[in-house]
């Protein structure tokens, strides 16, 4: 991978992808954004707190408009898990460098996740995770460059492999 370009990483809430960012970020010599901060940062409120005032499908709008006015030309970027609902912001995000998907099964992501209910996950009123799970899963393939399998790997192994998998780009 060349030393200019981001790298957007996407997947589902729970999947490791501000975590893993920060990480990629050194490893990459990059700045570090997480969409989901810059949500809040322009509304100040929370992602839970905008959808406890409107709804998911706002959250999802101003999502789509804060990644798609986003000039980040040597990052790496988490994206929210929603971000994947906005085209226009996809396509800006891809302008930047490859969108990385970490594949996380659902089993796993429930291991893993355990405030469902009040994350700030964009989601329809009563749809439920195994749900939204399957909603999403095509869409993260849609755009993604690369896919990294992360059920059962420690944070260093997922990193190795996003490393190496870039480098082979």
């Amino acid at each position: 991978m060349s030393k200019q370009g981001s790298v957007v990483l996407i997947g589902m809430p729970g999947a490791g992808k501000s975590t893993l960012g920060v990480l990629l970020a050194k490893e990459l010599a990059k700045d570090f954004v997480d969409t989901d901060v810059l949500i809040q940062l322009r509304e100040d409120k929370t992602l839970q707190e905008i959808m406890n005032e409107s709804d998911y499908l706002n959250l999802r709008r101003i999502e789509g408009e804060v990644i798609a006015e986003a000039v980040l030309p040597n990052h790496v970027i988490a994206t929210g898990g929603s971000a994947v609902y906005s085209e226009e912001g996809m396509h800006n995000l891809l302008k930047f460098g490859p969108a990385v998907f970490l594949n996380c099964t659902a089993d796993e992501l429930r291991r893993r996740i355990h405030n469902y209910e009040s994350r700030g996950i964009a989601k329809a009123p009563g749809q439920s995770f195994d749900e939204l799970f399957e909603e999403r899963q095509a869409l993260y393939r849609r755009y993604a460059d690369i896919v990294v399998d992360c059920d059962g790997s420690d944070l260093e192994r997922v990193l190795a492999e996003v490393v190496s998998r870039l480098a082979d780009r």
